[in-house]
């Protein structure tokens, strides 16, 4: 996804600041932002994450880090295929790992899960291995500085890098989705964690920048949606709603988006009924703050589940491009704005057809809405994927 250095300064740190120096912990360079990767820790908070199990989880000097009691740390969201990047730091006395594809319920272990070991003097499964899978094939040496993890799950095929030197590739056909979980396996020593980011593998153009094939507008409404001489989807004037062909249920949709007006409203609707006008779930788009905080986002704020979360932070600016990323698996929905997680909402109702007034998991269009005679925004690089189905 294409990224402008305006975006970052908008963007990267929350707050509203100027971004943090290169090579600043908990970051997304804007190379990073471009190929789509997202924040799973923002350096501050454990928001998006959970606890499992008694190890307590505390983020100290920029960092997560465990010192005591046994269990994991996961996050709220899945993912299917990804590039995953972390660095971790552990002593001599303990032992960790990082989970990926764990179950939603039930307990977590390397058969129940996939699991890259974290201990070098493991005889059998020593940092970087699969554990149950495949031993690493380099012996590595990690204990007591920081390590680089670079991991790649992508239908059956897992690789492991650390600090840039592949140590295993291998094939694993068990499991083809779930959370990311963080171990500390015993209670024992100090196992810490940053930067933490991934990139969703998968995604396919759901726009060709040309025309609007693949797309359907609600017809008797106001607004015009064209394709603008630089290829972006841009929508103007009164209220409207443009659909797209394909329907998805569980999915990840990452997106570019410029409010060409001061504190324009919009929003993408998601799990929408076909060919009824502003239904589904909404990701609201509204740059707009109280004051000088933008912790208190007007009418919910760019980001939000609009009417049922808001947004921690606003995070962009008007007529800046910034990035949005939808994951929506179950009942559970986040949205990321320039790599940062800004809601995660988990959807308690009971089912309805329609997600504005109940919980809907059935698959629904994906639309773009024109809100009112103000409206004139542009969409770019519309890319998603759909998810496998959730583990029984």
């Amino acid at each position: 996804m294409k990224t402008t250095h305006s975006m970052i300064l908008a963007g990267l740190l929350i707050g509203g600041s100027l971004p943090a120096a290169a090579g600043e912990p908990n970051t997304l360079t804007p190379q990073e932002l471009s190929d789509g990767w997202i924040l799973l820790f923002d350096g501050n908070t454990l928001f998006g994450w959970k606890s499992v199990g008694n190890a307590q989880w505390v983020v100290r000097d920029s960092a997560i880090e465990s010192r005591s009691g046994a269990g994991f740390l996961e996050t709220t969201t899945e993912f299917a295929d990804f590039r995953l990047r972390a660095d971790f730091w552990i002593d001599e006395a303990a032992d960790s790992g990082v989970f990926f594809r764990c179950p939603a319920e039930g307990a977590i272990d390397s058969a129940s899960a996939c699991e890259v070991n974290i201990r070098d003097a493991h005889e059998r499964w020593p940092t970087g291995s699969i554990c149950g899978v495949a031993p690493a094939a380099v012996k590595a040496s990690t204990t007591g500085r920081w390590t680089g993890l670079d991991l790649t799950a992508e239908g059956d095929r897992i690789s492991v890098r650390l600090d840039g030197r592949t140590v295993l590739e291998t094939t694993d056909a068990r499991f083809a989705r779930g959370a990311i979980c963080l171990q500390q396996f015993d209670g024992k020593g100090t196992v810490r964690f940053r930067n933490l980011k991934i990139r969703p593998l998968g995604l396919r153009s759901i726009f060709n920048g040309k025309d609007l094939t693949g797309w359907r507008e609600i017809p008797g409404h106001k607004s015009v949606y064209s394709v603008t001489p630089e290829g972006w989807l841009n929508v103007k004037n009164g209220n409207g709603d443009l659909q797209s062909a394909g329907q998805y249920g569980d999915f990840i949709f990452q997106l570019e988006i410029i409010s060409n007006g001061t504190h324009l409203n919009s929003g993408v609707f998601f799990r929408a009924l076909p060919g009824q006008f502003w239904s589904g779930y909404e990701s609201q788009i509204r740059n707009q703050w109280e004051g000088n905080d933008r912790a208190k986002p007007v009418d919910f704020g760019t980001g939000a589940i609009y009417n049922r979360q808001a947004a921690r932070r606003v995070i962009p600016n008007d007529r800046e491009w910034f990035q949005k990323t939808i994951v929506a698996h179950g009942r559970h929905l986040a949205v990321w704005v320039n790599g940062i997680m800004v809601s995660d909402f988990l959807d308690s109702r009971p089912p309805h057809e329609n997600a504005r007034q109940g919980y809907r998991a059935q698959a629904g269009v994906l639309s773009l809405q024109g809100h009112d005679p103000t409206t004139d925004l542009s969409f770019r690089n519309l890319q998603v994927v759909e998810l496998p189905p959730a583990r029984r």
